[in-house]
């Protein structure tokens, strides 16, 4: 009868771990499935089922221990892209219509917006460039 060398075994675990790696996402199983494959090489050098598994333990926790927290910094990044009203803040708007605290009107990336003054006591004319510090529903506060 014939028998199937244990490296053969360990890199049909290893495909067997991608299958869920694949469907779900989850970047764990990557890891264990390249644990998987460090064990396929110490079986194919001839080491012991016991050494075999160690190898396989250790690379697959060193992965997790190490690649996981990274990946998981990354995740927790901002996008540096900013879209929508994120990316109206802090652009330079000119008046239309004078702003101060009860309302006005600013012409805000080509497009005419409402606007209103974040210092109440203070006024734009016309003509003036003001800054987008917030956007308020479909209001702009400038200074």
């Amino acid at each position: 009868m014939n028998s199937i060398d244990a490296w053969v075994w360990w890199l049909v675990g290893a495909a067997a771990l991608g299958i869920p790696l694949v469907v779900t996402a989850m970047p764990e199983f990557g890891m264990f499935a390249i644990g998987a494959v460090a064990a396929a090489a110490t079986a194919g050098l001839g080491a012991d089922v016991v050494i075999q598994v160690l190898v396989f333990v250790a690379v697959s926790v060193a992965l997790i221990a190490v690649v996981r927290p990274i990946a998981a910094r990354h995740a927790a990044q901002r996008p540096q892209l900013a879209t929508g009203i994120d990316a109206l803040k802090g652009k330079q708007a000119v008046v239309l219509e004078r702003v101060d605290s009860s309302g006005g009107r600013i012409k805000l990336a080509g497009e005419i917006w409402s606007a209103r003054s974040l210092d109440t006591g203070r006024a734009y004319e016309a003509g003036e460039a003001v800054d987008v510090v917030e956007i308020e529903g479909a209001t702009a506060i400038v200074i």
